[in-house]
């Protein structure tokens, strides 16, 4: 029971150099206090504030001193009322002394947690014996003596006046000691965004995914601990309410219970009962029945373990190979000669830029196995071990492969130039996140989730009024989701230097399959481009109002759309290929059946088409086979009406200029035309 019991003293600075972020602290811990209500409600909070105008507080009644702190709430059991209570800070006139700590009972058992918020911008007084330092000493030593854990929040967002920079130094220097001396963290923030990130709203405790051997061999193993570093913050489950219950039943649970029956298809009314149903699999047209005997036979069932398979560079593991959550590896708490090896493991890999690929199976019977790498976690700190931080790794079936040209293999037309990328360069230093000289915005670990903050607004909202809309962003978490004023109005001259190098064109909502076909004419359209080239635009996808259907094959009716969904697909990397060939077939087939030319016209649209997507895939060499193949053919039979479509198209070769991977030059692409043509005899 104590494990789950939670008690945090909330210290929060109201003088008047935090009226500025007042409204932020008093957000943070509100939403603080409702998330307790949701995953703690048994968890203790209490509050005190310094710096306030009036004194309230045990410690000046028993031995005096400590003006102008005042006790909002005795530590107690969670509940609505606080939540309003921080909605509505006092703000204090007079600079408060924080130093006061006794307010957790000795018979406690519980976790027991601190939250200082300050700017730490006023200064503290001389105790009557001793100097501050000791004080802060002997506060830190009571801290360890009752497991008390200490979070300091340091808000530098606006420094109001020019303080003192001596105050400064000496505050961070005692909140140094704290840090030294206790287990407590100082952070510091420079902004409201920052500040509502600075405190986790929710603790959750760390638990073990694994404890065992890391087996480097037979006989070298390294005991280990295993947790989660990072874990995706959900949003609360919703569960089913009934309101049938008369509302004077004060024991009712308000429960809703589902239960399904199983019918035969050729008896409905039958119901079917457990021991006559099976699962099974669809293979082809027909289902497999598999009993529950035969698929526990046929699980895989490996014993738990962390095994080593080798090192590799870590250049060989790319960013984007990195699965799921991060876990990291410790040596087993106490376990000196394991935290040695580890440290010693660690520190070479990080020498020789290696990483660690290892098998992992973190429990008992569990079926699944995964295989993943160790980056090594060279401490830079004294007091904090060597460790592994360890990503899953994907399997063959796992990797989307995806086709995509080389950006340098397109038209020199179509690439950027010195001008061009040179406004996009400083485009991305303007706007640069991290710029030297100052710290980082948005960091992770200081960022909230918006989406989860607001949530958990309306719930608030909600239970105090039924029929309460969904409250919009407030400013704070606006500067997440959307771009920050003050740096777009900075950059503004290379917003400006960007757009000019560019022309800038609406761009209109495309469905998913049709996104990179669509151009300003349909396919086969005998408009003239705006510079008479078939390679600028004809072949063109009609498909843009139509529903997204998945496409195998060219077919008759719209052979074209077909064609172009087909290689817009993704899913498989032979797909280009397949419509390649399907599309070669289909034109041969139209010329052969061809009765007194009756198909020319269309043979050439597909022609077009099959054009315009061997130069967006980089496929020259296979559209000018065909068009070759094609010609070959009509001089042999002597279709010189099919020779008169595709000057009339303007339908050559592919150029190099069109596709470096070509071949032909323009002269030669220009000429193919005029050198196939079969010559008339009088």
């Amino acid at each position: 029971m104590a494990r789950t019991r939670e008690a945090l003293l909330l210290l929060l600075d109201v003088s008047p150099s935090m009226h500025s972020v007042l409204p932020d602290v008093e957000k943070l811990c509100s939403r603080l206090i409702q998330k307790k209500l949701i995953y703690g409600k048994n968890h203790e909070v209490g509050v005190i504030l310094f710096g306030t105008e009036e004194t309230e507080n045990e410690l000046t009644k028993e031995v005096g001193g400590y003006e102008h702190v005042k006790v909002l709430q005795d530590i107690k059991v969670v509940d609505g009322h606080l939540v309003q209570s921080l909605k509505h800070l006092p703000q204090g006139t007079c600079a408060g002394d924080y130093m006061l700590i006794k307010k957790y009972g000795e018979t406690y058992k519980g976790k027991k947690h601190l939250c200082l918020i300050t700017d730490a911008l006023c200064p503290l007084k001389d105790p009557d014996v001793g100097t501050k330092e000791d004080q802060v000493s002997t506060i830190a030593r009571q801290m360890v003596a009752f497991g008390l854990r200490m979070k300091n929040i340091v808000v530098r967002a606006s420094l109001s006046g020019e303080p003192h920079m001596r105050v400064i130094i000496e505050n961070d220097n005692l909140l140094n000691i704290f840090s030294k001396k206790s287990s407590a963290k100082t952070l510091f923030v420079d902004s409201t965004t920052s500040l509502r990130g600075a405190r986790k709203t929710r603790d959750i405790s760390p638990v073990t995914i694994f404890r065992g051997d890391l087996e480097l061999s037979e006989k070298m193993k390294i005991k280990v601990w295993v947790y989660k570093k990072t874990g995706e913050e959900k949003f609360p489950t919703l569960k089913k309410y009934s309101d049938k219950a008369p509302s004077t039943d004060k024991f009712a649970t308000h429960e809703v219970k589902v239960d399904y029956e199983y019918k035969s298809v050729e008896d409905p009314s039958k119901v079917v009962p457990p021991e006559q149903r099976i699962k099974g699999y669809r293979y082809g047209p027909q289902v497999v029945p598999i009993s529950s005997a035969e698929w526990e036979a046929v699980k895989f069932k490996p014993e738990k373990s962390v095994k080593l398979l080798g090192f590799t560079d870590a250049s060989n593991i790319l960013r984007h190979y990195y699965m799921k959550d991060v876990n990291l590896f410790i040596a087993e708490p106490g376990n000196s000669r394991a935290t040695v090896a580890v440290s010693a493991l660690a520190r070479a890999m990080k020498e020789m830029n290696k990483v660690a690929i290892v098998r992992c199976v973190w429990r008992q019977g569990q079926q699944s196995v995964v295989v993943g790498v160790l980056t090594p976690n060279v401490s830079e700190k004294i007091n904090i071990p060597d460790s592994f931080y360890f990503n899953v790794l994907p399997f063959a079936e796992d990797v989307r492969e995806f086709q995509f040209p080389s950006f340098s293999k397109f038209p020199v037309s179509w690439q950027p130039n010195e001008q061009q990328q040179e406004a996009a360069d400083n485009l991305v230093k303007m706007l640069d996140l991290a710029p030297s000289g100052k710290g980082e915005i948005l960091q992770p670990e200081l960022t909230p989730n918006p989406a989860l903050e607001r949530f958990y607004h309306h719930l608030e909202l909600k239970s105090e009024h039924q029929d309460a809309a969904p409250p919009p962003l407030d400013d704070s978490l606006k500067k997440i989701t959307e771009p920050d004023p003050t740096l777009l109005a900075e950059s503004q001259s290379a917003i400006d230097a960007f757009c000019g190098q560019f022309v800038i064109k609406e761009n209109p909502k495309l469905k998913k399959s049709t996104r990179r076909f669509l151009r300003e004419k349909p396919s086969g359209s005998d408009e003239p481009n705006g510079d008479g080239s078939v390679s600028d635009a004809q072949a063109v996808n009609s498909m843009e109002s139509k529903p997204v259907v998945t496409v195998d094959k060219i077919g008759d009716l719209t052979p074209i759309q077909d064609f172009e969904a087909m290689m817009s697909r993704r899913d498989c990397p032979d797909w280009v290929d397949k419509a390649i060939e399907d599309m070669k077939n289909k034109i041969f087939g139209l010329l052969e059946n061809s009765n007194e030319g009756i198909n020319y016209p269309k043979a050439v649209e597909l022609l077009v088409a099959l054009r315009k997507g061997c130069i967006l895939e980089q496929e020259p060499k296979q559209f000018n086979d065909v068009l070759e193949k094609v010609c070959k053919i009509c001089r042999k039979r002597n279709f010189s009406t099919f020779f008169d479509f595709l000057m009339s198209k303007k339908l050559s070769l592919i150029s190099k200029s069109e596709a470096v991977d070509s071949d032909i030059t323009d002269d030669e692409a220009g000429s193919f035309i005029v050198k196939s043509q079969p010559k008339h005899e009088d």
